[in-house]
């Protein structure tokens, strides 16, 4: 892999991961406007006035949402990477 084509897909991966993160947030606090006890903020884990199960409810929804949408982008940009290089994006 050539150095110009390596020092590219580094930003590119900083600007999908920040990007990444925004957008998994927006979905979350949408998705838990709907479902959270009319709590338009997930619960603080520290909070004791919130259940166990909202908060490990909460928390799992946002794992999953996170891990699917950092999945995603990563192999859309690793698609975008190789259909414009025609190389394998760096490991």
């Amino acid at each position: 892999m050539s150095k110009i084509a390596r020092s590219l897909y580094t930003p590119l991966s900083v600007a999908t991961g920040v990007g990444g993160g925004l957008l998994a947030g927006a979905i979350f606090g949408q998705i838990w406007k709907r479902i959270g006890d009319n709590d338009a903020e997930p619960p603080d884990p520290k909070d004791l006035t919130q259940s166990t199960k909202t908060v490990i409810l909460a928390a799992a929804l946002q794992g999953l949402i996170m891990g699917l949408v950092r999945a995603g982008l990563q192999r859309a940009s690793a698609h975008g990477y190789q259909a414009m290089t025609n190389e394998l994006p760096p490991a």
